[in-house]
């Protein structure tokens, strides 16, 4: 029979009782232990190391537990990723389909001890693909709000960031003429009214040693 590496992933998002003797994590890591042993038959063996994040917050994948239990996946030595629930893995459905992503990649199943939620059978890769259509149906609707917003604000004449242009300068939400370059701006569509063809144009500015003047960018 194969044996299957099983990882427990536990995470608690306050600090509040971390002290004690027997507290969250340890609740989570005894379930998830547990629930191991039960898929004994199928070869489940728990792996000895501990992948706790105590006093962090399921909204952020900048936890250390995480990114050693990530560490180790990519270096093969996990089957399974066993969680108490699927929310102390992740609260964000983004981050949570950018983690099944990861795991798709390694060939890595993900359960969830106390939901009907396991990677390793059809019905679970179906809830899982349920999950990821709700995070991109999210996610594109968050970006058609952001590009509504934009267009919106831009209409207003306002300045929505980038690169200004050539005589411009970001002034709040507006943007301000920058004296020193506007004759140089003036210049260059006057030039253009004489040639009438932006090639001509470059290539007079070019041997006559204009060049675009030097603009520092907030980074």
């Amino acid at each position: 029979m194969k044996k299957v590496r099983c990882a427990i992933y536990t995470r608690k998002s306050s600090e509040e009782g971390l002290e004690q003797d027997f507290n969250s994590l340890h609740a989570q890591r005894e379930a998830c232990a547990a629930y191991i042993l039960s898929q004994t038959s199928e070869g489940w063996t728990m792996l000895p190391d501990e992948y706790d994040d105590g006093g962090l917050s399921g909204g952020t994948l900048e936890r250390p537990a995480l990114r050693r239990l990530m560490q180790d996946i990519e270096g093969g030595r996990i089957d399974i990723v066993v969680v108490y629930k699927v929310d102390r893995l992740s609260r964000s459905l983004l981050d949570f389909a950018k983690l099944v992503e990861a795991f798709d990649k390694t060939n890595v199943s993900f359960v969830s001890v106390t939901q009907s939620f396991n990677t390793t059978n059809s019905m679970g890769r179906l809830t899982l693909n349920m999950l990821l259509s709700f995070a991109q149906f999210e996610r594109e609707v968050t970006a058609e709000r952001i590009r509504d917003k934009i267009a919106a604000s831009k209409a207003r004449g306002m300045w929505m960031g980038g690169n200004p242009p050539l005589g411009y300068q970001p002034d709040g939400r507006t943007l301000a003429i920058v004296e020193e370059h506007a004759g140089l701006v003036r210049h260059i569509f006057a030039r253009y009214l004489d040639l009438g063809n932006v090639r001509l144009v470059t290539g007079a500015l070019a041997s006559e040693g204009i060049i675009a003047p030097e603009r520092t960018a907030t980074t």
